[in-house]
């Protein structure tokens, strides 16, 4: 990106500025820029990917000057003289080509790109460009970032920004209530919310912003320790809104890591937030079949599901997921110890359209689970039995006479699959994709003739002689 905006603006020849002068000037300039500190990630991925640097400042800032002048006027900066077919080629540019440009830039670019003169500063804070707003890094003060970005938006509206529809801080450590408080505040039309690993929110926070942003249908609170609830209500344990029945409009909760959730967190998640289609409570550790039973209750409409590492759920709480019926598409009960052939039999009789199912680690599930399985889930699309000791060829030949748009499919570490289970697989399912068997005593024959018809097909596996 440095190079892009070299070749975009005009040269100039620097004589005789120290290192400290460049960065009082640098810091000076009337214009947008996020201030990062030296050698340290400031905004990656999306909208964020590269840093800048500064001497005169130990933490990352951002801050948000007034527009720059046409023309660089520092007394120790002269222009270049160039060719007039080379001069500012860029400039041709109309401004709505300029914005589509614009638009592919992250966030740090994109107030870099305001620096270069009055024109770009105007398009650079064009309302089209500034859907989303994505930072990272584990130095930045993102609290003050988020405060300067959003006032600097709320200009032309003041105190809302009604184009901010995504903001993702996903990774910075230093996030904490007030962050997010300035974002429920100020962009009342937010949609999309991502804080993954930010261990410093609490729920004070996350009232704040589903309260205040009625819009908002995905958060991402993976890894936010101190997050046990989410409601219309700042105390945890009133399951009823106060807002005359009015509910949280979020479809996706990614709730992965929330190590303090218990049951009675789930059962006001699940009051509040009706419209839920897709949850993910990987390793929520203290949840059981009693969470997942006030669940049910509540959010019927839920496609994907995740409740691997478990340890507590059952084949009970199966039985309350199978309740989904046709509407659950995705599960995942990995690592869930308790859950056996019964459960399966439940989730398999009541959930048809079931495309996939992770059940590795779930040792009590036999070759009748799986027969089970694959007679009343045909459309069945990526299947997980990893690290199942008692599913052996006979449970993949039922499997492969079933499901055959098979196209995902780990074995690892089953200890009674042979390459003759193999084979039968291979010779029914035709668009298999991907096979993981590693750990597995099986033959080169057999994966050769796993190749051999299935050709997309990409092998997974620990045997040194099959390449």
């Amino acid at each position: 990106m440095t190079g892009i905006c070299a070749r975009m603006t005009p040269k100039v020849l620097l004589r005789d500025i120290s290192n400290s002068d460049l960065s009082m000037r640098t810091l000076s300039t009337p214009s947008p820029a996020l201030i990062c500190p030296p050698n340290l990630p400031g905004f990656q991925n999306g909208r964020g990917s590269s840093t800048s640097s500064s001497s005169i400042t130990g933490e990352t800032v951002a801050m948000v000057h007034s527009p720059p002048p046409t023309r660089l006027t520092h007394p120790l900066i002269r222009l270049a003289s160039r060719p007039q077919k080379e001069q500012a080629s860029i400039e041709r540019l109309p401004d709505h080509a300029m914005v589509q440009v614009f638009s592919f830039l992250p966030t740090n670019q994109l107030c870099r790109c305001a620096r270069v003169c009055r024109r770009w500063y105007n398009l650079a804070w064009d309302p089209r460009l500034w859907r989303t707003i994505r930072l990272t890094g584990e130095t930045i003060n993102v609290d003050r970032a988020l405060k300067v970005l959003t006032r600097r938006l709320c200009q032309d509206t003041p105190n809302v920004c009604l184009m901010l529809e995504t903001v993702s801080v996903s990774g910075c450590r230093r996030l904490t209530d007030r962050g997010l408080y300035t974002i429920a505040q100020c962009c009342p039309e937010l949609r999309r919310l991502e804080v993954s690993g930010c261990y410093n929110i609490s729920n004070e926070a996350v009232f704040d912003v589903v309260s205040l942003c009625p819009n908002l249908e995905h958060l991402d609170v993976s890894g936010c320790s101190k997050v046990t609830c989410i409601s219309l209500t700042r105390e945890a344990s009133i399951k009823l809104s106060p807002l005359h029945g009015k509910q949280i409009s979020i479809r996706y909760l990614d709730m992965t890591d929330c190590f303090v959730l218990e049951d009675e967190g789930l059962h006001t998640i699940a009051a509040h937030c009706t419209q839920l289609t897709h949850l993910y409570l990987r390793r929520c550790v203290r949840l059981t079949d009693e969470g997942l039973r006030y669940l049910m209750i509540y959010c019927t409409s839920i496609k994907e599901l995740s409740v691997s590492d478990c340890r507590f759920v059952s084949d009970f709480g199966l039985r309350e997921i199978a309740k989904l019926e046709s509407r659950l598409r995705y599960l995942s009960i990995a690592h869930c110890g308790r859950v056996t052939d019964v459960g399966i039999r439940y989730v398999a009789k009541y959930c048809g359209k079931l495309r996939y199912l992770n059940a590795r680690g779930c040792e009590g599930i036999t070759d009748h689970g799986l027969e089970y399985l694959a007679k009343n889930c045909a459309k069945l699309k990526s299947l997980d039995i990893g690290k199942c000791p008692l599913v052996s060829d006979t449970g993949l030949e039922c499997l492969a006479l079933n499901c055959f748009n098979l196209k995902r499919l780990s074995l690892k570490s089953c200890e009674s699959i042979t390459g003759q289970g193999l084979q039968i697989v291979a010779a029914n399912c035709f668009d298999l994709q991907m096979l993981n068997v590693q750990d597995c005593e099986v033959s080169v024959e057999a994966l050769r003739f796993v190749k051999r018809h299935c050709k997309r097909c990409v092998i997974e596996h620990t045997n040194p002689a099959f390449f």
